[in-house]
């Protein structure tokens, strides 16, 4: 039986876009998946089928009549994964470099979700078919901390606690050059690339994008810096270091052939050799959904960043 959501529009929504306003009352839906359910039908305002751009009025009556999530259709996998914590609504993993995080089309097998499966079982499935109990995600090549969700309550809280920006993350990343400012704030929309499609840019018609970051460590030719994401945009911490001339280590979308400008021909090996992007998620702190209690992780950086800095140290 489908769920059947119904909200009475908030005077400080008042004024907004139906599809927005739905979005912000739910918490959990973005603006996308509820623009779907609009056009689908399933979005009625003041009993009569509504349009994503409708505006809405305070007192106006929204019902939603969500559809039943489809069967899982994915096997459980005996992957290993590396858990700092684990209770009834949640865990939190060091999730490794070069382990995708959900399914896709011609990926059906060997993700983190396959892992998840086999470990827990049943997951919430709020996320999606593809991506049941995934509240936020880390590129493959990024290794690091993530927080799952075990049960439909905690999914919907953690969902409603990263859109209002109230997760702590913090991550470590190598790249080229040294910041002229110690530290600082990046700010800069970040939008599809105007010509090339894979990749992320900033750019006027993008999305609002803010980056915090503080230079950890000088190196010779490159640096450690501590990013914390005020935003959660595509590739974020990776544009915004590319955008004011210091791309990741590694990067193979962003950095191109920096590795060149280095003078230490062990170090800019190194950095030529480095697999992946030098991006790190090292620390993760937020309000557990069930008890309130503050949880907060850290993890260690892997053995290749780790080999990586040991280099550019010498």
């Amino acid at each position: 039986m489908s769920p059947l959501h119904r909200f009475t529009v908030p005077d400080r929504l008042a004024g907004a876009r139906l599809d927005r306003c739905v979005a912000d009352l739910h918490g959990a839906w973005s603006r996308s998946r509820v623009r779907r359910l609009v056009d689908d039908g399933r979005v009625l305002l003041n009993r009569e089928p509504g349009k994503p751009a409708a505006i809405v009025a305070a007192g106006d009556r929204v019902e939603v009549d969500e559809p039943p999530l489809q069967p899982l259709d994915l096997a459980a996998e005996d992957i290993p994964l590396e858990i700092l914590h684990e209770d009834e609504a949640l865990l939190v993993l060091d999730k490794p470099p070069g382990l995708v995080i959900h399914p896709a089309a011609g990926n059906r097998s060997g993700t983190l979700v396959n892992a998840l499966l086999r470990h827990c079982g049943t997951l919430s499935g709020i996320g999606g078919v593809e991506r049941p109990g995934i509240v936020h995600r880390l590129d493959k090549d990024t290794s690091g901390l993530m927080v799952v969700a075990k049960t439909e309550r905690a999914h919907l809280s953690l969902s409603i606690a990263f859109r209002r920006r109230e997760v702590e993350k913090c991550y470590l990343a190598v790249c080229f050059g040294v910041p002229a400012e110690p530290a600082g704030v990046i700010e800069g929309a970040i939008g599809r690339h105007p010509t090339e499609r894979k990749r992320m840019a900033v750019v006027a018609s993008g999305r609002p994008a803010r980056t915090l970051y503080r230079v950890v460590e000088r190196l010779s030719g490159t640096s450690l810096v501590e990013c914390r994401p005020v935003t959660g945009r595509t590739h974020q911490i990776r544009v915004h270091l590319a955008h004011i001339g210091h791309a990741l280590v590694g990067d193979p979308t962003y950095a191109g052939r920096q590795w060149r400008n280095l003078e230490d021909p062990r170090q800019r090996a190194a950095c030529r050799d480095f697999p992946r992007q030098a991006l790190h998620a090292w620390r993760l702190a937020f309000l557990h959904p069930v008890t309130g209690e503050r949880l907060e992780f850290e993890a260690t950086p892997p053995a290749d960043f780790q080999d990586l800095l040991a280099v550019l140290r010498s």
